[in-house]
């Protein structure tokens, strides 16, 4: 037994020892009592005197309260659930250090399985625990540095794959800039060959030849993603073994930018050189200048002084603006020194020219170039230019100017004879036509004839039976007969109104139009025209869009194009007349010469003879013509093209020889309402007249001043005749009340009507006149210039009209 337990001892012995090298300190503790039984060196480790048994809490106090949920406690132990396994904080009470404990333990258990010890190790570990907080600290500022530089990083590992050793490489670290400067989001875990496998090769020669030789490399270049330009670094991450190699990306889009923008200037700067250079020889330039402005000093080169007329050595020294200005011609320093001014405070570039004395006593001509520059805060600083030498350039003008004066002096006669022989041509022109429309209303000489034979018929006719009924008695049929006559003569003065309106010469007078409102007043016109030979039909669009023309001139066209279509057809045929809306897009508006856009098409077709392409492209020459001499001016389609190209629309001609032809007008689309009839009032509707309001009715034909009086007298007017414009006058000169003029235009004994009303202002400048004339004598109202209360109504016209104008022209609002 000896010998057993002194091998015990020995072996417990080893064990302390070993405890003690190692720092490890034993302990168990009790769960019924609480006692806990330490070796010394755990005594050492906790800083507590050497002893066999301390109670638990001993130990236990002498843990930090933060660490305090890591010990074991009484209770935990009880219920046989204490730590395993922690590391906790101590405060040392002999030398009052900071310590980190390591404890590891574990419950010992009775045969029924009551937990009956606690027992473990622990050692200290403040050192070690020192090393990973300084290094998790260090990879902290590591990585917080990694990912807040600026420029690109990341490692890349090689490893061997489906084409060979090293045949491919993975991203396993990247910072934030690599994305900022390579444009690749999300590079870490993604290989080479999926990113770009078209340039994989390239890329495995470039950092593959890092990895094997182990020297650094360096490139630059350009990356498409994110519109940069980058500086490349790789060095290989030892040991070589890893297969790893460190990428650094640095931008350098800015450096590259400035160098681009220096070689740009310099290029600039050299091309400047050059043209100095080129200008110097030239002799185009012949002197330079530098004036400092606060200091008032001038610096210039001996050509500069050479051209002042100045010694070159004062150039040099520095010369004040009084001493440059000395040698200038007197008559233009006060403009030098006016420019000079403006260009010092507005800042900027400078020219001027003037004349300067040289050492021969002579002026020359020169100009000065330069520009001013200001600091920032406006203050004017330096003024550099150049002189350029223009006395053979004035000299040339000054000869030009001459020149140019004698050939406009022995032009101006030249010039007149021009003008007269145009006004002259213009003439002609404007003769032929109106000798267009003269043969156009000699078209309509036979069939109005026989249309005004039976208007005269039918109001001769009824007023002889009204004459024979009154004398027999029989009035029950005056009416009938009334109404006869009255229709007769209204159909009468519609058709002098065509007639008229379509011989007149006049300027376009644009309206909103119904062009098939238009075309319904004057087919019965047409029809008259072209004779019984020639079927007339209307095919009037429904929502005719309204269109801004002249209606007169668009009721000449539209007659013109019937007469041509009838002598198409000799034997007789058939006419169309079609409107149309018409909205061109761009192909259709271009085929017609058009705008594109909302247009409507007036169209007149026949089946005569037809057109040939010659004939066609020339139609709408003036003066071209396929009619027998004597039968046509050849000015119809031509002045129909005029009007319609003034009226921003366009003609188009379609014609098959042997089918007939077919013209269209495109007018453009008035987007306004179109204007409508004049309401005329009944006669027995007519506003009566105010007590004592006056008339004086000027007229020499008998009927129209017995008509006119009649009326005013049954509307309550004092009605006063006068045959001719002497006895109006010499009415108009009296003291008698005249509230209103109605006076023809043509009056016999040498004044008319118009010359009557002016004389009467004279003495009466609130008179009101209504002229009341026939068309051909309306030049001598010099219409479009009427003085204010003047109005002109055209013969012939309706009593009902003549009752509302007067009335209105008497109020004031006609």
């Amino acid at each position: 037994m000896a010998p057993t337990a002194e091998a015990l001892q020995l072996a417990e012995d080893r064990l302390r020892r070993a405890q003690e090298a190692g720092g490890i300190g034993v302990f168990s503790v009790g769960i019924v009592d609480g006692v806990l039984n330490p070796t010394p060196e755990f005594c050492r480790l906790y800083g507590l005197p050497e002893r066999a048994s301390y109670p638990a809490t001993a130990f236990e106090d002498l843990v930090i309260p933060e660490d305090r949920h890591l010990i074991s406690t009484a209770e935990n132990r009880r219920r046989g659930e204490p730590p395993r396994d922690v590391e906790y904080r101590i405060r040392r009470p002999d030398t009052g250090e900071l310590r980190w404990i390591a404890r590891k333990g574990g419950i010992e258990r009775d045969a029924s399985g009551r937990p009956v010890r606690f027992s473990g190790a622990a050692h200290d570990v403040t050192e070690q625990r020192s090393a990973r907080d300084a290094l998790r600290e260090s990879e902290g500022r590591y990585r917080a540095l990694f990912e807040s530089v600026d420029d690109g990083f990341c490692i890349i590992e090689f490893f061997d794959g489906p084409h060979g050793p090293l045949s491919d490489y993975v991203h396993v670290e990247a910072n934030l800039g690599y994305e900022r400067h390579t444009g690749i989001p999300n590079i870490v875990g993604q290989t080479l060959r999926t990113l770009a496998p078209g340039e994989a090769d390239g890329w495995l020669d470039l950092y593959g030849g890092v990895l094997r030789t182990g020297e650094p490399i360096r490139f630059e270049r350009f990356f498409v993603t994110a519109d940069r330009h980058i500086d490349v670094s790789a060095a290989r991450v030892e040991p070589a073994s890893r297969r790893q190699v460190l990428v650094l990306f640095r931008d350098i889009t800015g450096r590259k930018r400035a160098e681009e923008a220096l070689r740009a200037s310099e290029r600039v700067a050299r091309e400047n050189v050059q043209r100095v250079q080129l200008a110097l020889a030239a002799g185009a330039i012949i002197g330079t200048w530098l004036w400092d402005i606060p200091s008032d000093r001038f610096t210039v080169d001996e050509a500069f002084a050479q051209s002042f007329g100045l010694d070159p050595a004062m150039g040099r020294d520095g010369l004040s603006l009084a001493q440059v200005i000395d040698t200038v011609h007197p008559d233009d320093r006060a403009g030098l020194t006016e420019a000079i001014t403006a260009a010092i405070a507005r800042g900027g570039v400078y020219a001027h020219q003037y004349r300067t004395r040289r050492a021969d006593g002579e002026y020359y001509w020169l100009e000065a170039n330069g520009r001013v520059d200001h600091a920032p805060d406006g203050t004017p600083l330096s003024f550099p230019g150049v002189l350029i030498d223009v006395q053979e350039r004035r000299a040339v003008e000054a000869e030009r100017d001459r020149v140019t004066a004698m050939l406009r002096a022995l032009n101006e006669t030249l010039e007149q004879r021009v003008a007269d022989r145009t006004a002259e041509l213009m003439q002609t022109e404007e003769a032929l036509r109106q000798s267009q429309k003269m043969e156009a209303v000699g078209q309509l000489t036979g069939g109005l004839a026989h249309d005004f034979n039976n208007m005269l018929a039918g109001i001769s006719g009824s007023l002889e039976l009204m004459q024979s009924r009154m004398l027999q008695g029989r009035v029950s049929d005056l009416e009938r007969y009334i109404a006869a006559a009255q229709s007769a003569a209204k159909r009468a003065a519609a058709l002098t109104h065509r007639l008229l309106a379509f011989s007149r010469r006049q300027t376009l007078d644009p309206k909103p139009t119904d062009a098939n409102r238009l075309i319904e007043g004057i087919v019965d016109l047409v029809r008259r025209t072209v004779g019984p030979s020639v079927a007339v039909e209307v095919v009037g669009a429904g929502g005719l869009w309204p269109t801004l023309v002249d209606p007169s001139q668009l009721e000449n066209a539209l007659l013109n194009l019937c007469i041509n279509a009838r002598d198409a057809m000799p034997e007789g045929g058939r006419i169309v007349i079609e409107t149309g809306n018409r909205w061109l897009d761009q192909r259709a508006a271009k085929e017609r010469d058009l705008e594109p856009g909302q247009y409507i098409s007036l169209c007149v077709s026949d089946n005569g003879t037809g057109m040939t392409p010659d004939v066609i492209a020339k139609a709408f020459d003036p003066f071209f013509t396929t009619k027998p001499i004597g039968e046509g001016t050849g000015l119809g389609l031509s002045m129909i093209y005029g009007f319609v190209k003034q009226s921003g629309g366009q003609v188009r001609i379609y014609s098959e020889v042997g089918d007939g032809t077919m013209v269209c007008l495109y007018l453009p689309r008035h987007l306004g309402a179109a204007a409508g009839p004049e309401a005329v009032p009944d006669l027995s509707e007519a506003a009566r007249a105010k007590a004592g309001e006056t008339v004086l009715v000027v007229d020499d034909e008998p009927t129209v001043r017995m008509l006119v009086t009649e009326v005013l007298e049954d509307l309550g007017y004092a009605a006063i005749e006068a045959a001719d414009g002497a006895s109006g006058l010499k009415v108009l000169q009296s003291d008698v009340r005249i509230d209103l003029l109605v006076t023809d235009v043509g009056l016999p004994g040498g004044m008319n009507g118009r010359q009557m009303a002016d004389a009467a202002l004279v003495s009466r400048p609130e008179l009101k006149v209504l002229f009341i004339t026939g068309y051909a004598e309306n030049a001598a109202l010099n219409h479009g210039h009427l003085a204010h209360g003047m109005q002109v109504m055209t013969k012939p016209f309706s009593l009902e009209a003549l009752a509302a104008r007067i009335r209105g022209i008497i109020e004031g609002n006609a």
